[in-house]
């Protein structure tokens, strides 16, 4: 079977941001889009879309899940960047989502450890959470570059320095100390 194309962040060299096509003159001379409102100082605050209550859903350990928390602090990093409304609230939603359970299976992993019992043979196997953490690490680092990327091509502000993505680093190594 042949490829229908390349995968997303996987098709030749990647698009210039933004900021940096300004601060070069616009070399291309193509028209820029430029997500800017005069008198942005005048305005004020929008409302963040209610996540859904799938995000904060009580786990069957009796635990909430914290995709609430992790959607929230990411759409307020992009409503400071002026990207919120561009990046799409179902992706973010799948962002907090994964990002959550990749917690919730590391967090398994330090209080079950890294073998399992085969349930026929009863010999050693390697715990199931370690290949469902691996899977929802990749599946969280490919929606957030999706988010970035947004970010980076539709910012004319500064878009480095900390962002979410440290914050659910932080909330991993915070859960694998057990607080």
């Amino acid at each position: 079977m042949g490829r229908r194309g390349p995968s997303p962040g996987q098709g030749g060299r990647p698009p210039k941001p933004l900021a940096e096509k300004v601060l070069d003159g616009n070399p291309g001379k193509r028209k820029l889009t430029v997500v800017e409102f005069p008198g942005a100082s005048e305005f004020h605050g929008v409302n963040m879309p209610p996540p859904q209550e799938m995000l904060s859903a009580v786990q069957k350990d009796g635990k909430p899940l914290i995709a609430s928390e992790i959607y929230e602090r990411t759409w307020t990093w992009l409503n400071e960047r002026g990207c919120a409304s561009i990046v799409s609230p179902q992706v973010l939603e799948r962002y907090a989502m994964s990002a959550a359970r990749w917690i919730q299976c590391e967090a398994a992993i330090t209080e079950y450890g890294f073998l399992a019992k085969h349930p026929t043979t009863g010999n050693a196997i390697q715990s199931p959470y370690v290949a469902m953490s691996q899977n929802y690490m990749a599946q969280t680092n490919r929606l957030w570059y999706e988010i970035f990327q947004i970010v980076k091509e539709n910012c004319a502000a500064d878009y480095t320095g900390s962002n979410p993505q440290d914050d659910v680093m932080e909330r991993l190594l915070t859960a694998r100390r057990g607080k």
